[in-house]
């Protein structure tokens, strides 16, 4: 049965956010009088919800992971979320996959309004018939919820999931993908490795740009 439900995680997949994350990171540890100057050590804060990497890293309450969220969104909002290049190759591979009939769906832990945003100003929103994300106050921020989420305002969750696909570069994309009963593609131009993502049990991996494309436009 063809697969042409899919869904598209954002950060790391789509286009590369590591300096508007990091940076926002940092902004937010320096209100905890947090010097992180080296940014590759803020890169494991792409992708996973942010209240659980502060916890994770910075040993935060769950109470100062909330807080810090705010003083990341400060520099996130005033610009760092245009700190960010869409992958080689991605305007090119949405515009085959729509060209065929492809019906596809952003699904991130990214904010809902923030992904809007970032798509509409790389000019990738046109491709999308719905972009669905997590809630400003971080209820809805979990991978199966989100996709979840995105399945029902699009009007597909009721359609066999085996039409369905999820592409995503770390596990929880893997793990989000699987709580909906659909497989996931992972793809390693991202921030998650091979191990990871095998690890997590994800159902092919993609290299590159191009196995990818080839993987998804087929009929399977």
């Amino acid at each position: 049965m063809e697969r042409n439900i899919i869904f598209f995680d954002l950060d790391g997949t789509l286009t590369d956010p590591m300096l508007g994350i990091t940076r926002s990171v940092q902004h937010a540890l320096k209100a905890y009088d947090i010097i992180e100057e080296d940014l590759t050590r803020l890169i494991p804060f792409i992708g996973p919800p942010l209240k659980d990497s502060f916890m994770k890293f910075y040993d935060f309450s769950e109470e100062q992971a909330k807080e810090a969220i705010y003083k990341y969104r400060e520099y996130f909002a005033a610009g760092g979320l245009f700190e960010n290049r869409v992958y080689e190759g991605i305007p090119e591979m949405l515009g085959k996959l729509k060209a065929s009939g492809k019906k596809l769906y952003v699904a991130t832990s990214k904010p809902e309004k923030f992904a809007r945003q970032i798509l509409e100003h790389f000019q990738l929103d046109s491709y999308f018939d719905y972009i669905g994300g997590a809630s400003m106050d971080e209820v809805r921020v979990r991978k199966g919820d989100v996709i979840a989420y995105t399945m029902e305002q699009a009007g597909v969750q009721d359609v066999d999931r085996s039409r369905m696909v999820m592409v995503g570069d770390r596990e929880h994309d893997v793990f989000g993908a699987k709580e909906q009963g659909i497989d996931c593609v992972g793809v390693l131009f991202g921030y998650g490795s091979r191990e990871e993502l095998e690890a997590a049990g994800t159902w092919k991996i993609a290299a590159d740009m191009d196995e990818l494309t080839k993987i998804l436009m087929e009929d399977l």
